[in-house]
């Protein structure tokens, strides 16, 4: 199996999107050592927001792009590549502004292409990214998942759409939520991941075991 991990969070060593999701990788990997792993920090190696150059070049034929065009999209490319080679994508954010990263959000933008990711038909679009199990490792200060503040999380529905609307609809979430609020919520926040992560490692151990 092979597993992309995408990290996002700004916040470096003190990120626990970032934490809990190479853990979480490490783990599946440590599980069966049969199963490989790329890392794309986007912190470390951001992204190039889409510009002009982008968003003319990828209509462009190959041979008639810019010098400037072929990078960009040579970006694209490489992204695309990442992610249709992966079994398993694990996404980390932290929950900025009710909002995922903007450095996720480039990486979205990277992978959703028309004609690669995704195209038109008669029957309307289609995703082209199937047969992937994803999972959303998102951080956030408060508690999202319930209560009143449920209409603020834009983060989850979005990735969902997006994810979806590329081919990719097996999606779970875990979330490592409180941590705003105080030493022993952070506590609680991330050994509920940590459990969540363990229970999906052991699983996978025992399809594994029964193959």
């Amino acid at each position: 199996m092979s597993i992309l991990l995408v990290t996002s969070s700004p916040r470096g060593a003190a990120s626990h999107s970032t934490r809990i999701a190479t853990e979480f990788a490490e783990k599946l990997v440590a599980a069966d050592p049969s199963n490989t792993l790329v890392v794309r920090d986007l912190v470390a190696n951001p992204l190039p927001h889409i510009d002009t150059d982008y968003a003319t070049g990828i209509y462009t034929p190959v041979e008639a792009r810019t010098p400037r065009q072929a990078e960009v999209v040579g970006v694209s490319d490489i992204v695309l590549d990442e992610l249709f080679a992966a079994d398993t994508v694990i996404l980390a954010t932290g929950f900025i502004n009710f909002n995922i990263s903007s450095t996720l959000k480039s990486w979205v933008d990277h992978i959703s292409r028309s004609g690669k990711s995704f195209s038109y038909g008669e029957s309307g679009p289609k995703g082209l990214v199937t047969g992937k199990k994803v999972y959303i490792v998102l951080a956030s200060g408060g508690i999202y998942s319930e209560g009143a503040a449920v209409q603020f999380d834009h983060a989850i529905p979005y990735l969902r759409g997006v994810l979806g609307f590329l081919g990719m609809t097996d999606v779970d979430v875990i979330r490592i939520e409180g941590v705003g609020m105080g030493p022993d919520a952070v506590t609680a926040a991330l050994a509920n991941a940590t459990a969540k992560v363990d229970a999906v490692v052991a699983a996978s151990q025992q399809v594994a075991a029964a193959a």
